[in-house]
């Protein structure tokens, strides 16, 4: 009755209040509703958030090379004055006494530095300068001329630079050995090879190696996180290497079938396909050996020390985890207490691979133990 009473008034209530037409069809919609029982404002159904699954990732801690561990890699390279080697050769002015001169205009295209880092000259004869810089080889012969002519003004510069060279392999443009007149920084030694072929190249791996050591450089942080602080002052030979992605490699130890190398197929790999690659049967497994393994991922001078459990994964419980490449995967045969366990372990297989590792690594734990 009540419902039908308001219907009854509606009209009047629209006339009384000189209501539209619309007005009119409104308040009759409102009528209808609450004749029909229902709720005028029907409810919004509710949110629902679909749960995603938990990280895989039980444990992880970062650690860095601390600085007496970065000078034994790396104290060289805080000076781009370019330094004088063998085959160079130089020219030189002395103010007043074109006699002496080595140069162009002098009749002479220069002087060589021979293998023993000595240079003949005019009036003062041998004198070394392999190793120093241009001032200081300036200050030298400045000093040498001095005890035959009074204040003597001496300049020097470079004809040729045969003992700067740098060396780029891999996934560049313009790959090779590259001459520049001046010490360079990273960036620009990139430079010189024309470009890197991101799309192809294994940043994750990439390094820069003087003589047969790795620098702790990380080139992914350079190139594509613009990280400058990775944009190091190269030393003269230093080498650039940038594989290709298409031998892009995790390493795999302890409880696996095949223990080494396992490849990236197209630029990705999970965990569970590493350890099936490496021969270890996920249905045959105890918990020891797959709640909790072992992850070192390294670049530059930093490591993140990882434990994942895989077996969440396999049943549904976590997110998949992605390796990288260069990863360090250990599958415990047994509980282990500590990450000095695990190394001690591992050591032994790190030393066979130790040349395609991280310079992370190879500073921290197997410089030590080849000492």
């Amino acid at each position: 009755m009540r419902h039908k009473n308001i219907i009854a008034y509606l009209p009047h209530l629209s006339r009384w209040c000189g209501a539209s037409f619309a007005v009119n069809s409104a308040l009759a919609l409102l009528g209808c509703a609450l004749l029909a029982g229902c709720d005028p404002v029907p409810k919004s159904p509710p949110n629902t958030i679909q749960s995603l699954p938990q990280s895989a990732i039980l444990s992880s801690q970062t650690e860095t090379l601390t600085p007496d561990e970065l000078r034994t890699v790396s104290d060289t390279h805080a000076n781009l004055a370019y330094i004088l080697g063998p085959d160079d050769v130089i020219q030189t002015q002395v103010y007043l006494h074109p006699e002496l001169s080595l140069s162009n205009t002098g009749g002479s295209s220069g002087a060589l530095i021979t293998s023993d880092g000595t240079v003949g000259l005019p009036l003062i004869g041998n004198i070394h300068l392999g190793g120093l810089t241009l001032q200081q080889a300036q200050n030298a012969l400045t000093a040498a001329y001095a005890v035959y002519i009074p204040d003597p003004k001496v300049s020097l510069q470079i004809a040729s630079a045969q003992s700067l060279r740098y060396y780029l392999l891999g996934a560049f443009a313009d790959p090779g050995i590259k001459y520049p007149v001046h010490q360079l920084t990273l960036l620009e030694a990139l430079a010189l090879g024309g470009s890197v072929d991101l799309a192809n190249a294994d940043l994750y791996q990439a390094y820069v190696a003087q003589g047969n050591v790795k620098l702790p450089v990380d080139l992914y942080a350079l190139l594509v996180d613009g990280d400058l602080s990775q944009n190091i002052a190269l030393a003269p030979s230093d080498t650039i290497v940038i594989p290709s992605s298409q031998n892009e490699n995790a390493y795999l130890f302890g409880a696996v079938g095949k223990p080494g190398a396992v490849q990236f197929v197209n630029g990705a790999l999970s965990l569970l396909q590493a350890l099936a690659s490496s021969g270890m049967d996920l249905t045959n497994y105890t918990d020891a050996q797959v709640s909790r393994i072992h992850i070192i991922r390294a670049r530059g001078q930093s490591a993140q020390f990882m434990i994942v459990d895989a077996r969440a994964i396999m049943e549904g419980q976590a997110a998949s985890f992605a390796l990288e490449p260069g990863d360090i995967v250990f599958v415990p045969p047994t509980a282990v207490a500590s990450w000095n366990q695990v190394l001690l372990q591992i050591l032994p297989s790190l030393q066979v691979i130790s040349g395609v590792l991280n310079p992370f690594v190879q500073v921290r734990y197997l410089s030590h133990n080849n000492n």
